[in-house]
């Protein structure tokens, strides 16, 4: 039991101490939680010094991590900001949704002989490049996907995604103005982008970890957390309605339905601090899930896991540019949509940046935040007709 409860208190306190750390020592400003965490349990899980109990331990705190951390981080999406994009982005959007579908398919007959399950790491790679890893960890548990395969997935991910990138933010626009139109300026001043960032929801400009616990903040975001704890009963209990074998899809997507349908109510979507929640949860779900993974393992098969990885993310990268072209799509709403797709909703700010271009910010982040609506649909949906097919 005192084993059970220390291994429980390491998974929920690393990453508090993580992130107070990011806030307030230097040293610390960039690294990414994510990989720190996933690092640590990688490390603790290899050890040899946990108990034989802990398997059990991680599993149930891995997938209760990702349960309460899906609606957390779609209860301050606000889905009628959508119907305020441009034809252009929503087109864009749209194009790459479908290339990443075509590639993640093809993708998976290539691999199949090869990896176990290729059919369920073709929906991972979905859920990660239309939404962010919040999605792709939502599939996992959904499609119960071996631990190990999982890290090597993301591990290749976070590699090659920091390669696309420093792409975006170098040449790639010269690259593909060669064939796509450029963007074209509209009249009146360009929006500021402090302004057009908030209005783009909280999701991208969330308060830091330390101010969840600060007088006015604290109230209304334990109510979230029961609403929270609300949602995932609900999700569970629909599960119940469905043979045994497809509970856990079930209750992934329910939730997903649900979360999004209680973001309707305004006096949920103004609730401070509900998406740096979710990212604290999903950060423990990080720990719980290195610490079920094997490093042997994780070494053996990773190039065959790199591989299948820069196939799907370079592979929709190029179809998306391809159809953009065809549709015509300018290069520059391209590059947005493509961040806020790949690299998701926070990096488009570093894009906007680079290309010069303020008045693609509300839409690139709306675009990102659509991403973590409709990745999880996505994923497990391509994933189970892959299954289905054979896969």
């Amino acid at each position: 039991m005192a084993a059970t409860i220390a291994l429980s208190a390491f998974c929920l306190g690393l990453p508090a101490i993580v992130l107070l750390l990011k806030e307030r020592v230097a040293f610390f400003t960039k690294w990414s939680p994510l990989i720190v965490c996933y690092v640590a349990g990688l490390v603790l899980g290899n050890l040899g010094i946990l108990p034989e109990s802990a398997p059990g331990v991680l599993d149930g705190i891995s997938t209760g991590a990702v349960a309460l951390s899906i609606p957390l981080l779609l209860f301050s999406v606000d889905m009628r900001k959508w119907k305020e994009l441009a034809g252009t982005t929503v087109l864009a959007f749209a194009l790459a949704c479908v290339a990443v579908l075509a590639v993640s398919a093809v993708a998976h007959v290539v691999f199949r002989d090869s990896i176990p399950d290729s059919g369920g790491i073709a929906g991972l790679l979905v859920g990660v490049y239309t939404g962010g890893t919040p999605n792709m960890a939502a599939i996992k548990t959904a499609l119960g996907t071996d631990m190990t395969s999982y890290l090597a997935v993301h591990t290749s991910d976070m590699i090659l995604s920091a390669l696309y990138f420093l792409f975006v933010l170098t040449v790639a626009r010269r690259f593909f103005r060669l064939f796509m139109r450029p963007f074209a300026q509209s009249a009146g001043p360009a929006p500021d982008a402090a302004a057009t960032a908030d209005s783009a929801g909280q999701a991208a400009t969330d308060m830091p970890f330390s101010a969840l616990a600060s007088k006015g903040v604290r109230g209304p975001l334990g109510l979230a957390l029961g609403l929270d704890l609300l949602v995932v009963a609900a999700g569970l209990g629909l599960s119940l309605l469905v043979p045994e074998t497809w509970q856990t899809m079930v209750v992934i997507l329910a939730i997903t339905s649900l979360a999004l349908a209680v973001s309707l109510v305004p006096k949920v979507r103004a609730i401070r601090g509900t998406f740096a929640a979710g990212e604290y949860v999903l950060y423990v779900f990080c720990i719980a899930v290195g610490a079920m993974g094997d490093i042997g393992r994780l070494l053996g098969s990773a190039p065959v896991y790199f591989l299948y990885v820069a196939v799907v993310l370079f592979g929709s990268f190029a179809l998306h540019a391809a159809l953009c072209a065809l549709f015509k799509v300018d290069v520059d709403t391209f590059l947005v949509v493509s961040t806020a797709t790949i690299n998701s909703a926070p990096f488009v700010g570093l894009t906007c940046v680079a290309l010069g271009n303020k008045r693609l910010l509300l839409p690139g982040i709306t675009v990102g935040i659509m991403g973590y609506a409709f990745a999880n649909y996505l994923g497990i949906g391509l994933a189970q007709a892959l299954r289905l097919m054979g896969g």
